[in-house]
């Protein structure tokens, strides 16, 4: 995953990480795709897993939610600060815990979910475009913003609306108002930054509507 890479992961620092289709397909077209990823994110963030993905998938959701609880004893690869999956792209915000762990990590999320991918829509070749991109988060307010950004995605590409926002359910937005069980972030990193879940509601929804005058821009331009 490193070859051509001049980004050089540290342990410790945080990045915003994405990538999205090849030729810019859809790659998440359903909700049974989707849980596939969840489950992906939430078991491959951990260093060495008691057994393959392919046997954790097959135990009921009580043991599933044991199986990492007691993980979580074990080294992660990663710390996941939140995420947001597209239909056709995703955004993630990781910290880097173990030596190599993002491309580690990664390396491990995108090749299980593309032959999962490959196999139900009877596909071959690559799912996702090239190398997937990282952006090191230098400090506090970039952190923020960046949090903001990828919470924003759902309201700035226009699948729903700013007030219903916190009822996209692939993205840790709920997770950090506190709507829903945060089983696989670390959403401290960011909440610790403001006063309460309401100030980050708040910080977020403030630039919804520029969020979507900038997309709008950068589809005319891409148009033109």
């Amino acid at each position: 995953m490193a070859t051509n890479r001049k980004t050089v992961f540290a342990n410790g620092e945080m990045y915003h990480v994405f990538n999205r289709g090849v030729e810019k397909r859809s790659t998440f077209t359903d909700k049974r795709e989707l849980k596939r990823v969840m489950q992906a994110l939430a078991y491959y963030r951990f260093k060495k897993p008691l057994f393959r993905f392919s046997h954790f998938l097959r135990l009921e959701k009580k043991m599933q939610i044991q199986a990492l609880s007691n993980l979580k004893t074990t080294n992660k690869n990663v710390d996941i600060i939140c995420y947001c999956l597209m239909p056709n792209h995703f955004h993630l915000l990781l910290r880097q815990i173990d030596d190599a762990g993002i491309s580690k990590f990664m390396a491990n999320f995108t090749n299980s979910y593309t032959k999962y991918f490959n196999m139900k829509n009877d596909r071959v070749g690559p799912l996702f475009q090239g190398l997937f991109k990282a952006v090191l988060i230098e400090d506090d307010e970039q952190l923020m913003h960046v949090s903001r950004y990828i919470h924003l995605n759902p309201a700035s590409s226009f699948l729903v609306e700013p007030d219903f926002l916190e009822s996209y359910e692939w993205s840790s937005y709920p997770d950090y108002l506190g709507l829903k069980n945060p089983e696989i972030i670390e959403k401290e990193t960011v909440l610790n930054l403001f006063s309460n879940e309401e100030q980050y509601k708040q910080f977020v929804l403030d630039q919804a509507g520029y969020a979507r005058t900038l997309e709008t821009i950068k589809h005319h331009l891409l148009d033109e």
